[in-house]
C-alpha cells in the first residue's frame, strides 16, 4: 500500500506540474519581465502586471506569453513529480512508516526542505533557459544579434560561452528558495488540510471527492500564498542573476538584496506589480493541492 501510495504521489505531481504550466506560464512572464524591467536602471519600467501583458500582446502577440514555455514543461512538471514523491516518501521515513492524522512540523517541515533542495538541481538549468528566453522579447536590451532561436539553443550557447557551470548560475538562490519555500509551503497546506478535513469529515459520502477536490485546491492555493510570500526577495534576485548578461556579475543572492538602493526598488516599489505573477503562480498551487489530493484518496 504504502509503494502504491508513494507511486501516486509521483503521478499527482506530474499531472500538477503539466497543469501549472498551461495556465500558469503566461503569469511566470509577466512576473519575469517585472523583476528584470523594474529592476534596471535603463529601459523600460512596467507601470503594472496588466500593462506588461498588454506590451507583451502588443509587440508579440499570444505566443510572446508563452515564450519559454518548452523547458518549463520539462522542468516543472519533473520537478513537481519528484517533488510530491520525496516529500510523501521522507515523511514516510521520519514517521517511521507510522502514519499520523495529526500534522508533525517536525515531520513536515525537514522532509520539504529536502525534497525542495533536490528539485533545485533539475529547475535551476530549466528556470535559467525559461528565464533568458522571456526577458528578450518585448521592451528587451538584449541585441538582436545576441538574442536566442529557441531554447536549445540557449542551452546550448550557454554552456559554450559559460561552460557547464554557467546552465547552473543562480543555483544557490533557487536551493535557498525550494527548500525554504517548500517547508512553508506543505506546513500550510497540511495544517490547512487537515483543519478543514476534521471540520467537513461528517460531510456527505457522496460528494466526498467534490469536497476533497475543494479542499485541495484551497489548501493548495493558501500554501502557493505562503510560499511566495516568504521567498519573492530571493527569487527577483535568481532573475537577476539568471538573466545579467555579465559574467563575472555577483551571484551572491544576500548580496544583491543588500546593494544601495535595490532593496526598496525590487521589494517594495516593484513588489505590488508583482501581484499579477504572483497571482498566477499561487493558482498553480491549486493545481498542486488539487491533484495530490485526489490521487491520494484513489487507493
Amino acid at each position: 500500500m504504502a509503494e502504491s501510495s508513494s507511486y501516486k504521489e509521483y503521478v499527482a505531481g506530474l499531472v500538477a506540474g503539466v497543469a501549472t504550466v498551461i495556465t500558469g506560464h503566461p503569469f511566470d512572464t509577466v512576473k519575469v519581465k517585472l523583476q528584470k524591467h523594474n529592476t534596471e536602471a535603463h529601459g523600460v519600467t512596467y507601470r503594472s502586471g496588466w500593462h506588461c501583458t498588454t506590451r507583451i500582446l502588443k509587440t508579440e502577440g499570444i505566443r510572446g506569453l508563452y515564450r519559454g514555455a518548452t523547458p518549463s514543461f520539462v522542468g516543472v512538471a519533473f520537478e513537481s513529480s519528484l517533488l510530491f514523491g520525496v516529500y510523501s516518501q521522507t515523511k514516510q521515513s521520519l514517521q517511521g512508516g507510522v502514519q499520523s492524522s495529526c500534522p508533525q512540523p517536525q515531520v513536515i517541515i525537514p522532509s520539504a526542505a529536502f525534497g525542495g533542495a533536490l528539485i533545485s538541481f533539475v529547475l535551476c538549468p530549466s528556470e535559467l533557459v525559461k528565464c533568458r528566453m522571456q526577458v528578450q522579447g518585448a521592451d528587451s536590451l538584449v541585441p538582436k544579434s545576441s538574442r536566442y532561436s529557441g531554447p536549445l539553443d540557449c542551452a546550448l550557447k550557454t554552456v559554450k560561452t559559460e561552460g557547464v557551470t554557467g546552465i547552473f548560475r543562480g543555483g544557490f538562490t533557487t536551493l535557498l528558495r525550494e527548500s525554504s519555500g517548500n517547508a512553508v509551503f506543505f506546513s500550510v497546506y497540511e495544517y490547512v488540510r487537515y483543519y478543514m478535513h476534521s471540520q467537513l469529515k461528517a460531510a456527505s459520502s457522496e460528494n466526498s471527492h467534490l469536497i476533497d477536490a475543494g479542499i485541495g485546491i484551497l489548501s493548495g492555493g493558501l500554501g502557493g500564498v505562503a510560499f511566495w510570500s516568504a521567498v519573492l526577495p530571493l527569487d527577483v534576485a535568481k532573475t537577476i542573476i539568471q538573466t545579467s548578461p555579465d559574467k563575472s556579475s555577483s551571484r551572491n543572492p544576500f548580496q544583491i538584496l543588500s546593494s544601495e538602493g535595490w532593496t526598496e526598488r525590487m521589494l517594495y516599489r516593484s513588489g505590488s506589480h508583482h501581484s499579477s505573477g504572483i497571482s498566477g503562480q499561487c493558482s498553480s498551487n491549486c493545481y498542486l493541492g488539487a491533484s495530490n489530493e485526489t490521487f491520494r484518496d484513489q487507493t
